[in-house]
């Protein structure tokens, strides 16, 4: 046993410990980035102790869908993060990394210009080029990373209207080979985007089967989510299938008023499926997406709101109606005129928001956008939402379950070892919240407010943050998965 002082004691904790059990009292002795002990420590020696009666500690939650890629390197004590208690986030979804990719000075075509417009941040011509750039200059808190589908056609084809031939399958195997061995946890695709929908699903087969060799998941914001949701979800089966890999279905949802009430078909068999193929999913708690700004999709919505305009960022944060009529144009026309610009899509049912949100194996993921001028408030909110509205105010589940959904579960999902659970031995990636007042502040009309009730946050042993602020310290990882994951 091992007698040496501990270097933080948190004292009167109610531990909350990511695998669902009931929580209980406990104090928690940390020794550098490990939790060492569980119990009764009064006695104990400590280096420095802090007493949070009333407080609940939880592992530190798991964001299963960002796209903070950049963010961890040009804002790497990621406020909006921190601040919801996220001490892990999952990068390089929806098909869209910002490695291996190289614009050489070119403007990016949507989506990757969700990351940056100008395509000067897009400067890693190869996967373990980016994980060494996040090594030398660590962020505040643990990444995990995905190689996007899209981001390898960019690099290997030089015609995205079609399915890729022999030559730039084999060139995009080898991109993901590399990934894998720099640290790629899987790959992900956005079939629902221009630059991948002519990919058909022999072509992801063919990229992916790397991962067949030496493991790896296979993540998906899905070739349709509206009345083809039912063949996306046979496709994204079929993938995991066919490669021998588990699948996540990315921000399980269900778009366009015809289609809603239609989660009452989706998770029976995504359940059904569970039983056969490792499959996973997540979601966020609200009933508007955000993505890159289109006709297409303002066309299902209830209302759009512009979050960003690249010639015309005058608007941004306004509604389309009110865009289109202050510039006598109809909608179609007004989207053509502010373009590339991104929006919020008011195109989902609460129901089928709660349902989904309830189903046991749901993680949460935020999705936020950190390089919108006028973010959706996933951005800041999703994790707090989830604590106080969903879990405290409307007992969709109790907290435990929350929690869970946001830790332990996202952990054993992505394969991530000794993160999300309080246990001895795991790493003390920790939030201590208060569970009477947990909730997210963040609006549509103001999206960029800290959530409340988050008191302290460590991570890998280390204070990040504090008081309402980031302390500066910089202990975040680089993850990598499990092997046979």
């Amino acid at each position: 046993m091992n007698h040496a002082p501990f270097d933080l004691i948190i004292e009167n904790a109610t531990l909350i410990d990511g695998q669902r059990n009931p929580r209980y009292g406990a104090d928690i002795g940390i020794r550098g980035d490990r939790i060492a002990a569980i119990g009764s420590l009064k006695e104990a020696q400590a280096r420095e102790r802090i007493d949070v009666a009333g407080k609940v500690v939880a592992p530190g939650f798991i964001d299963a869908h960002t796209h903070d890629d950049l963010a961890l390197l040009q804002q790497p004590t990621l406020p909006a993060k921190l601040s919801q208690g996220i001490t892990t986030v999952v990068t390089g979804n929806c098909g869209v990394s910002i490695a291996p990719v190289d614009f050489k000075g070119g403007a990016p075509i949507a989506p990757m210009d969700l990351f940056d417009p100008s395509g000067e941040a897009f400067r890693f011509p190869t996967f373990g080029a980016y994980v060494a750039a996040l090594e030398r200059a660590p962020a505040s808190l643990n990444a995990a990373l995905l190689v996007g589908h899209t981001a390898l056609r960019l690099d290997a084809m030089d015609d995205l209207s079609r399915t890729a031939n022999d030559v730039e399958i084999a060139r995009m195997q080898s991109r993901v080979e590399e990934a894998l061995e720099a640290g790629a946890i899987g790959v992900s695709t956005g079939l629902f985007y221009e630059p991948a929908i002519a990919a058909t699903t022999e072509e992801v087969i063919e990229i992916c089967r790397p991962m067949s060799r030496v493991g790896g998941l296979y993540c998906t914001h899905m070739r349709n989510e509206a009345e083809g949701v039912f063949d996306s979800l046979e496709e994204t089966f079929r993938i995991g299938e066919a490669l021998g890999v588990g699948v996540i279905i990315s921000h399980h949802k269900i778009m366009g008023r015809p289609n809603f009430g239609r989660s009452r078909q989706t998770l029976p068999l995504i359940a059904e499926r569970m039983k056969k193929q490792k499959v996973c999913l997540d979601c966020y708690p609200y009933a508007a997406s955000s993505t890159i700004l289109s006709w297409s999709r303002a066309q299902i919505a209830k209302k759009v709101l512009i979050t960003w305009s690249r010639p015309h960022p005058e608007f941004n944060g306004m509604e389309l109606a009110e865009i289109a009529r202050r510039m006598g144009l109809s909608a179609e026309d007004t989207i053509a005129d502010l373009l590339p610009a991104g929006a919020i899509y008011f195109s989902m049912d609460e129901e089928d928001v709660q349902r989904i949100l309830g189903f046991e194996p749901t993680m949460i993921g935020s999705d936020g956008l950190p390089h919108d001028a006028r973010p959706h408030p996933r951005l800041w909110g999703t994790f707090p939402r989830v604590l106080g509205h969903y879990s405290r105010g409307l007992g969709l589940f109790p907290l435990e379950t929350a929690v869970w959904k946001m830790t332990g579960l996202t952990a054993a999902n992505f394969g991530l070892v000794d993160r999300g659970v309080i246990r001895e031995g795991a790493y003390a990636d920790l939030t201590v919240f208060d569970p009477d007042t947990v909730g997210d502040a963040a609006t549509f009309e103001d999206s960029e407010r800290a959530s409340t009730g988050i008191d302290r946050i460590y991570v890998n042993g280390t204070l990040a943050w504090h008081q309402g602020a980031a302390t500066g310290a910089r202990t975040g990882r680089v993850l990598k998965r499990s092997r046979g994951s």
